[in-house]
């Protein structure tokens, strides 16, 4: 079954999660009673969470012709023959006024019905409740037929929790395929290394062959040498010459070594205050000339800046994921601070439009985020970054919140144990307040999961 994005702004978002069919529809019948039947409205209504009767009357509505939902068969029946075209573009304008949320275009949304008769859409994403224009004709219908509480969170968060699993186990599957080549790697080279191995072993056998040919004549030869040696030394007889005239000679040459080392430390003292004296020359010319001539002081950009500047840089020649993770990997400085510095390159000065740019941008975040710890990290970035961004941006965090969880880049394990660790530390922010509906979110959508179990 062909599918597409829900919603006509979201038509060319490739990484976009909210999927229904394709519409397909029949001519049937001829002449007053040719009618067009809408053979999946009722997979179209399951994937927009709306009773199929609501879409069919829709239709009927704005096309000033008779139309009909079968509840038992399934069937959806509108008078006259109508494009398949004509009647999508209508569903898109049904999506825009009943399913997708107005303040963060969300189509995960509820009807609620008020006690005074009006109609609105509450997000289940960042909380906004969206007023429906009571004159729409269509309005009347669903005030006379409610719709029925909305289950659909509960199999919507187990299938999340399904695709998580594959993803984990393809990545298993990966690593496992990446340790088997490393291995057949490493016997390669081990065979080589023996090969080299035995080859040198091999030649040393051979050279040891003909030193002990050659030894036995070596050592008899020099057996010989130093016997001869010994034989001399017992011939040569040592004697000291006793007489004045030798005394005498020895004194002298004792003295003169003296008076020979007496004028070398002379000569040596002499030099050192020479070059003592060069010395505090050179520094009192050094002084004098530095006060004359004040260079300016340089100021050096701090690590936190140079990292920042580095990966805007690198964003420049558009890197791959791998790429920014390695500009990462080189700075020494402590895991937040690269975060927030990662945070600060990508979205300085962002306003309006902060969760399109992180939706943009979802692959540089999912690189720099492998694990839980470096999860935490991105969360508590995201609360700093929030002190320096403008008030539209700071409305859009549960809407990035909720893109960042959509997109497997945080748990939703991580984000309530953040927000709940800045509420106990009585943490007022903007950031944490504005991400109150969607923690609430979650944790309603997990007690929902806990209760079917």
């Amino acid at each position: 079954m062909a599918l597409q994005n829900i919603g006509a702004s979201n038509r060319d978002d490739a990484f976009y999660r909210y999927k229904m069919p394709r519409m397909i529809t029949k001519i049937e019948g001829r002449g007053n009673g040719i009618k067009t039947n809408v053979v999946n409205m009722v997979d179209i209504a399951k994937a927009l969470a709306r009773p199929p009767s609501y879409t069919t009357k829709y239709f009927g509505c704005e096309l000033g012709a008779q139309s009909k939902f079968d509840e038992k068969t399934g069937i959806s029946l509108v008078n006259g023959a109508h494009d398949t075209a004509k009647l999508a573009g209508l569903l898109e304008v049904f999506i825009k006024k009943y399913v997708q949320c107005y303040g963060c275009g969300n189509p995960e949304t509820e009807i609620l019905i008020s006690k005074t008769q009006m109609i609105s859409l509450k997000c289940a994403a960042c909380g906004f409740i969206s007023d429906v224009d009571m004159r729409d004709k269509l309005t009347t219908f669903i005030l006379k037929n409610p719709p029925e509480q909305k289950k659909g969170g509960k199999d919507k968060k187990a299938m999340r929790r399904a695709e998580k699993e594959r993803l984990k186990e393809g990545e298993a599957a990966d690593e496992e395929l990446k340790k088997l080549k490393k291995d057949a790697k490493k016997k390669g080279a081990s065979s080589k290394e023996s090969t080299a191995k035995s080859s040198k072993k091999k030649a040393a056998a051979g050279g040891s062959d003909e030193d002990h040919s050659t030894s036995p004549t070596r050592s008899r030869d020099g057996d010989n040498a130093a016997a001869d040696e010994e034989d001399d030394d017992d011939d040569v007889q040592w004697q000291t010459d006793t007489s004045l005239e030798a005394a005498k000679q020895r004194m002298q040459e004792q003295l003169s070594a003296a008076t020979a080392e007496m004028v070398m430390l002379s000569t040596e003292g002499t030099e050192k205050k020479k070059k003592q004296a060069t010395h505090k020359e050179t520094t009192a010319n050094g002084s004098a000339k530095a006060q004359e001539i004040s260079e300016p002081a340089v100021i050096k950009p701090s690590p936190y800046d140079e990292l920042v500047g580095d990966i805007k840089a690198s964003l420049g020649s558009a890197p791959t994921p791998t790429q920014l993770k390695a500009v990462l990997a080189s700075s020494t400085l402590p895991p937040q601070d690269v975060m927030n510095a990662l945070l600060d390159a990508l979205f300085d000065g962002v306003g309006k439009g902060f969760a399109k740019e992180v939706v943009k941008n979802k692959k540089y975040l999912a690189a720099a985020v492998p694990d839980e710890g470096a999860q935490t990290l991105l969360v508590q970035a995201i609360e700093s970054f929030g002190g320096k961004c403008s008030p539209e941006a700071l409305k859009e965090v549960p809407v990035v919140l909720k893109a960042l969880y959509d997109g497997d880049v945080l748990e939703e394990e991580t984000i309530v144990e953040w927000y709940n660790a800045a509420v106990a530390a009585g943490k007022n922010s903007q950031v944490v307040k504005n991400a109150k509906p969607f923690v609430e979110w979650l944790q309603s959508a997990e007690s929902e999961e806990e209760d079917d179990e």
